[in-house]
C-alpha cells in the first residue's frame, strides 16, 4: 500500500466548511487529520469533536462531494487521538469571536486514561465576543450545539454562545 500527500487534495478538504458552525472550515476546527493518495484512490481521515456528533455524516459527505473531482473518495474515521479544543486553529478562534461565539482556552497536554468527570460549573473566565467585557454569566450549560453553552455579558446585555473547553 503506497499512500502519497498531495497539497492540492489537502487544501481542497481544508476548505469544507462545518456543518454545525459554518464559519470554521473543517481544518480550522481541526477535525481533518489527513488526505492522501492510496492505492488510486483519495482517503481523508476525520476525527469527530465527540464520539456521538451529530455532523459527522455530513462531514464526511461534503469531503466526499468536494474530493470526487480528483476521484475515488474514502472518508475514514478515527478516534484516536481525541479530538480536543487545542486543536482549533488560531484562524478558527479568530473566525469564532468574529461571529460572536466565545472561542474556547486553551488547555494543553494531557494524561492518558479517564477523564475526570466534574458536575460543578467552571469558574473559568469568559471575555464576551462583542465588547470584551469579561463580567459574563453563564445561562445554560448547552446551547444550540453539544459543544457549546450560553452566556449573557452582564456590561452589553448581549447573548453569546461559548464553545466549550473539552
Amino acid at each position: 500500500m503506497v499512500s502519497t500527500v498531495d497539497p492540492d487534495l489537502w487544501e481542497a478538504a481544508a476548505a469544507v466548511t462545518d456543518p454545525e458552525m459554518p464559519m470554521l472550515t473543517l481544518a480550522d476546527l481541526g477535525v481533518l487529520r489527513s488526505v492522501a493518495h492510496d492505492d488510486g484512490r483519495i482517503v481523508a481521515t476525520i476525527t469527530p469533536t465527540y464520539a456521538g456528533c451529530p455532523a459527522l455524516d455530513a462531514m464526511a459527505a461534503d469531503l466526499r462531494s468536494t474530493l470526487s473531482a480528483f476521484g475515488e473518495v474514502e472518508v475514514t474515521v478515527t478516534l484516536t487521538p481525541p479530538w480536543t479544543t487545542d486543536l482549533i486553529s488560531d484562524e478558527g478562534r479568530r473566525k469564532l469571536a468574529e461571529a460572536g461565539v466565545a472561542p474556547p482556552a486553551h488547555i494543553g497536554p494531557r494524561s492518558t486514561g479517564p477523564a475526570p468527570l466534574t458536575l460543578a460549573a467552571p469558574p473559568r473566565r469568559v471575555d464576551c465576543p462583542r465588547c470584551g467585557s469579561a463580567d459574563t454569566e453563564e445561562l445554560s450549560r448547552f446551547g444550540p450545539t453539544a459543544c457549546t453553552a450560553l452566556r449573557r455579558c452582564r456590561a452589553c446585555s448581549e447573548p453569546f454562545e461559548h464553545m466549550k473547553d473539552i
